[in-house]
């Protein structure tokens, strides 16, 4: 009796044994596995974009912002006149608002504020709104262009919008708030 009981017990597991095995933690595919732009597949990419003002008002630029599986590119161009000659710090401020002419502070802190942590070189950092800075040629125009993990468009879309802003100053990408930054010399809403 004890034998048919064991004997019933264990014949389901005696039927797993013959049944082709199973992944339970089938993997994704790798990304070279995955169909791409040669394949004629494109991601889906969000844009947004902005015009660059001076502290008068004035356009001086262009912001163009596109979304990719893996961050955000980011290009700005800036007309000659523009800026003065030389580095400048860029960082993406919390809030969509550029009305405050000369000042520009009514676009808030940096995107994904960090006490203590601003900069990229800054190993309690970085904030989301971080950037690279802009280098303004002799003539005042300047082209840059940046990629970023540290944000998403999504992030730049809500409720209150966000702004980029253009320091007087390069940043230091250490010193605290703002690396030594800097008045805000331009602005633009990301739409």
């Amino acid at each position: 009796m004890i034998r048919k009981a064991l004997f019933a017990a264990l014949l389901p597991f005696a039927a797993c044994m013959h049944a082709p095995a199973q992944d339970a933690h089938q993997s994704l595919p790798e990304p070279h596995e995955m169909p791409g732009p040669a394949d004629g597949v494109f991601p889906s990419m969000m844009r947004m974009s902005g015009d660059v003002i001076g502290v008068e008002g004035q356009s001086i630029g262009a912001l163009n912002l596109i979304g990719g599986p893996n961050g955000v590119l980011m290009e700005v161009t800036i007309a000659e006149g523009g800026l003065a000659p030389g580095w400048h710090g860029l960082h993406l401020h919390q809030v969509g608002d550029c009305s405050d002419l000369g000042v520009f502070k009514k676009s808030g802190g940096h995107l994904g504020l960090v006490k203590g942590g601003h900069g990229l070189l800054n190993p309690n950092g970085p904030e989301g709104g971080d950037l690279p800075n802009i280098w303004a040629a002799a003539d005042g125009s300047a082209g840059y262009e940046a990629f970023s993990t540290l944000f998403s468009l999504a992030d730049l879309a809500d409720k209150d919008g966000a702004a980029l802003i253009i320091h007087e100053n390069r940043d230091d990408h250490m010193t605290q708030p703002i690396g030594g930054a800097g008045p805000r010399v331009a602005c633009s809403v990301v739409k």
